[in-house]
């Protein structure tokens, strides 16, 4: 009886894990976001194991049918289609009620696409924002991005390849022209890593046709991140 958080490569199926495929072969069900991606998975490393859809449309359906599962005494592994289950993927809502339910929960930790956009980023690193997708309309994601506006902390954000030109022209209204970065195909053969103000991303994605989900990082605001990274650490974060 336990939930096990299994996270699963987000492009390259070299980066699954030892202990990640140890779980898979080990326990009764394997619960996914996508069965058929997730059977590929599983066919790919000669794992047969019955699936249970759980996606953030069946969440609250499909969560009491593996609560039920696993007081019954069965295990189960939650995957999403890609990285870590409950970031921006379904999952957090069972991990909370199996934790009220007394049932054992833990995680086999992996690769996660927010880690490896920020260190690529050549941003900052030493304290981050995970914003997760923006909203669609313009004028709910410029108030999205509002909140973190004089935050010192680097944001990191996904997207849609359909909103990215949207994005950075909100972005650029809100924050100005910080630098940042935009990931792609991470950990795939076409993997890219672009750099620069926003403005200069913005334009790399004018006129193109981006493909996947990307991975945004944009600098913290500059003033308060000069004040947090102060020697003098009983020194009050002052606007400059």
């Amino acid at each position: 009886m336990t939930l096990y958080l299994v996270a699963t490569p987000i492009g390259n199926l070299g980066d699954i894990t030892l202990r990640a495929l140890e779980t898979l072969r080990k326990v009764d069900v394997v619960a996914s976001e996508d069965t058929r991606k997730t059977g590929l998975l599983l066919k790919h490393f000669d794992i047969q194991k019955p699936q249970v859809s759980f996606h953030e449309h069946n969440e609250q359906h499909a969560g009491r049918r593996i609560l039920s599962m696993m007081e019954q005494g069965q295990t189960v592994a939650l995957v999403t289609n890609a990285g870590t289950p409950g970031v921006s993927d379904p999952g957090f809502t069972l991990v909370r009620e199996a934790i009220q339910a007394g049932i054992p929960v833990t995680m086999i930790p992996g690769p996660s696409a927010v880690v490896m956009a920020l260190v690529l980023s050549g941003l900052p690193v030493h304290s981050f924002t995970f914003r997760g997708f923006p909203p669609r309309k313009s004028g709910q994601r410029r108030h999205f991005f509002a909140v973190d506006q004089h935050a010192p902390h680097t944001l990191v954000f996904y997207e849609s390849p359909y909103r990215l030109e949207e994005f950075f022209v909100d972005a650029i209204e809100i924050f100005g022209d910080r630098q940042g970065a935009l990931a792609n195909d991470l950990t795939k053969m076409f993997e890219s890593v672009q750099r620069g103000t926003l403005s200069e991303l913005l334009n790399t994605v004018r006129g193109s046709e981006p493909k996947g989900e990307y991975t945004i990082v944009i600098a913290g605001a500059e003033g308060k991140r000069k004040s947090l990274n102060n020697d003098d650490s009983t020194q009050p974060l002052t606007d400059n």
